[in-house]
């Protein structure tokens, strides 16, 4: 039996986070007392269902992730060639962020809605902050939710090590409700600045996925993101080999 403490290690979230989890039957869990446990042989089996199994841990040389090392794990060009050829494939535009909701590279396969607002002064801070919020609803299993444009989105985790360090978000697509009633397009009109007539004519400029097109998109979402975070992982104990490497060599010449 694992204990709240030992999830949080595993999870890296905050034990109200697992409480709220464990209270909405998220997590498998018993309640003894006024304390929770949780079944080992069942929370391996909820993170396998989930495609969150562990990854093998990078070296004790840690590398810490700022926007530098990122690129240097994955870089740009890298997410971008990924993030194209799934959002091509699905129908769907795909955007890879950190924590924090930064964008890693420039998102993929931008439907026109996205696109034209996104040129608008301060619209990249709503999508940030936006995208921000998603990687902080710690609730692992994808889902679809509604962006700050009204369509819908969903994301999965990236993992680095056993932490994690970002998401890859699938988005831009039409909900059943579409296009919005005018008092919506007004109300997006008035947000972003935008001329009503010109946001009108990029309304249809979205995906459209039938039921069976979204289930794909839940389906994949986290194969694709637990490939990029083993291709992270990777990189990371290479770069973590190198730099001892370096170091050692530094020591013997000198």
């Amino acid at each position: 039996m694992l204990t709240t403490r030992d999830l949080q290690q595993l999870l890296h979230v905050d034990r109200s986070t697992i409480y709220r989890m464990a209270d909405a039957g998220q997590l498998p869990a018993i309640k003894v007392g006024r304390q929770w446990r949780f079944p080992a042989d069942r929370i391996n089996r909820w993170l396998e269902d989930r495609d969150m199994r562990p990854l093998e841990q990078a070296p004790k040389r840690d590398i810490e992730l700022s926007g530098n090392s990122w690129r240097a794990l994955l870089p740009p060009e890298y997410i971008t060639s990924i993030g194209d050829l799934f959002g091509e494939m699905l129908g769907v535009m795909v955007v890879v962020t950190d924590m924090d909701g930064e964008p890693l590279a420039e998102p993929s396969n931008q439907c026109g809605l996205f696109k034209m607002v996104n040129e608008q002064p301060g619209a990249v801070k709503q999508c940030v902050a936006g995208w921000r919020e998603l990687a902080n609803d710690l609730d692992l299993a994808p889902r679809f939710a509604h962006s700050h444009l009204g369509l819908l989105c969903a994301r999965s985790y990236l993992r680095v090590g056993s932490e994690l360090r970002g998401i890859i978000l699938a988005g831009g697509i039409a909900p059943e409700q579409w296009p919005p009633s005018v008092a919506h397009v007004e109300q997006m009109s008035a947000e972003f600045d935008v001329d009503p007539t010109t946001l009108g004519d990029h309304l249809d400029q979205v995906f459209y996925l039938d039921d069976d097109g979204r289930q794909r998109v839940l389906t994949l979402l986290p194969r694709l993101a637990r490939f990029l975070s083993e291709v992270t992982n990777e990189r990371k104990q290479l770069l973590s080999k190198l730099d001892a490497i370096a170091a050692l060599a530094g020591a013997t010449t000198s």
